[in-house]
């Protein structure tokens, strides 16, 4: 059984890369995933920061500014956050269109194969 998924997987890599998808469209998905990462991290980290920041602070303005800082920073991570989702998420869809394209194609091949038997 697991020869059969090993061969599958190698003919599916053998025509995503006849195709030439394989390293067009990676670079552009990884560049989105590493910028929705480091969003997340400064994002995170500098919510952080000013939380501690905010410890010494007695003035109620200034806390209440404070404050309005680390939700836009966590406002920041959130988005980091969508960014590296969308980017898996399109990553994954990506996939699965090729695959269908190609076993569609596949079961053309096939259909057509069977028609032209029955009609000699």
């Amino acid at each position: 059984m697991t020869t059969a998924v090993d061969e599958r997987r190698e003919q599916f890599k053998q025509d995503v890369a006849a195709l030439g998808l394989g390293t067009a469209e990676s670079g552009s998905g990884g560049k989105s995933r590493i910028v929705g990462m480091v969003l997340m991290i400064v994002g995170a980290v500098a919510a952080f920061v000013v939380y501690i920041a905010s410890l010494t602070l007695s003035d109620l303005r200034d806390l209440v500014s404070y404050q309005l800082l680390s939700t836009a920073f966590v406002a920041v991570t959130l988005v980091g956050a969508a960014v590296y989702i969308a980017s898996a998420v399109s990553k994954v869809l990506k996939l699965w269109l090729v695959r269908q394209l190609l076993e569609g194609n596949a079961q053309t091949e096939r259909i057509v194969e069977a028609l032209s038997r029955d009609k000699i």
